[in-house]
Parts: structure tokens; sequence; C-alpha cells
């Protein structure tokens, strides 16, 4: 399940150490409103025995007229999304943001104006095309990777399987190919470098693992805000 939510902010702009930084808070204090044994699982061990957290979130993206170079602008009329493929964990989410006024993104004051489930597309042939609201975050060892690089997709490939194997889901036909790409992003998040890029790309796998990376997102730190699917 992933849902939107439509939001407002008064402040001009989110500091950019708060566009990735406050994601995770803000999933956390969601979970915990709702299952706090859930939410320090999460936090501190990950799901079921494996490290990863199924758990996807974006940043709010603002409508704006004009986007001032060095600064994320923000507006009255914006969104964003959060989702998991996990019943009990989006279940705790939907539960609350239910009547919601407020979320505190970092030191942005957002207004909830509404919030709608958006259901996956058909994935019934088993392939996707996947395009990236934030950066995709993929690493070898200690190196970022980025699309062009030539271990990208085979490391983006290692992580998607990984995901199968956290939901129980086939893992052994994945297969991935980048389609296009935006530029180098880096971003300090909680005082640890991010370095990635936007990305369009095509997945082929078990149309219910494809219907899994809607709701979660594509790569690395997800729970940050990163590879958070369009």
């Amino acid at each position: 399940m992933r849902v939107r939510v439509d939001v407002g902010a008064e402040a001009s702009h989110v500091p950019w150490p708060e566009v990735h930084g406050a994601a995770r808070g803000v999933m956390y204090g969601l979970l915990g409103e709702q299952d706090a044994g859930l939410a320090t699982e999460l936090h501190d061990v990950g799901w079921q025995g494996h490290t990863l957290r199924p758990l996807g979130i974006s940043p709010p993206v603002f409508q704006v007229a004009k986007r001032p170079k060095g600064v994320y602008p923000a507006s009255g009329t914006g969104s964003l999304w959060l989702g998991s493929p996990v019943p009990r964990i989006a279940g705790c989410l939907l539960a609350a943001l239910a009547g919601r006024q407020v979320i505190r993104w970092g030191s942005v004051h957002l207004k909830v104006r509404g919030m709608q489930l958006e259901p996956a597309p058909d994935h019934a042939k088993g392939e996707a095309v996947f395009d990236t609201v934030s950066p995709v975050v993929v690493r070898h060892e200690s190196r970022y990777l980025l699309p062009g690089d030539a271990a990208y997709v085979e490391r983006l490939t290692h992580n998607l399987r990984h995901k199968a194997d956290v939901l129980g889901l086939p893992s052994a036909e994945i297969g991935v190919e980048v389609l296009g790409a935006g530029g180098r992003r880096r971003f300090e998040v909680n005082d640890a470098v991010r370095i990635g890029a936007r990305a369009r790309l095509r997945v082929s796998a078990d149309p219910a693992l494809l219907d899994a990376l809607y709701d979660w997102g594509l790569g690395l730190n997800t729970n940050q805000g990163f590879g958070w699917v369009r």
C-alpha cells in the first residue's frame, strides 16, 4: 500500500539538511503512534531478521512558479508519498494519517489537505518502467554508484533480490535496464553522506515483487526518502 498526502507549507523553502534528514523521523513517528514495538523493532533491528526495512517515503514535492537555484522551494500546494509492501506496517501508517491535520517535516509544518491511496499499476506482464522522484542510492563496498557506473545494474539487482527475499517473493528472474538518469546528487543525512541520481529503469520481475517495489522504493535508504517511484 502507498498513499499520497497532499500538503501545504507556509515556509518558502525546506532547509537542505531536512529534505531527506526529516523523512525517517516522520515514518517512525507515525508508526510509533500506532505500534511502538513495531517502530522500535524496525528502527533498531530491521524486519523479521533482515536488516532491510520495508518502508518507503518521498520528500515533499511542491508546485512553485520558479525554482530558485540552491534552494529547495516550498509552497502552499504540494504532496508527499509513503508506503510499505507489508500489510501490518502499511496499516499502521494509514491509521496514523487518518484525521491528521499537520505533519512536521523537520522545522517545516505541513498542513494536511487530503490523502489518497494509490494502487499499483497492472504488473501482470512481469515488467515495469519505474521513474523515481528522488535519487536512487546504490553502493558497492564503500563507494556510491551512479547509473552510468559499470557495477550499478548488478548491485541494484542484488538489492532487489534482497528485497524479494525479505518479502518471501521469487527473486531468481530479476532484470534491470537503465533507460535514463538525472544528475549526481549529494545529501548529508543525519551526519552521513548519501549520493545517488534519479533514474528511469525497466525492471522485469515477478508481478508481486513489482507491486512491492512500487510501494517500497528502489535501492538503499528508502526510509530516508530515496528511490521513491513516481
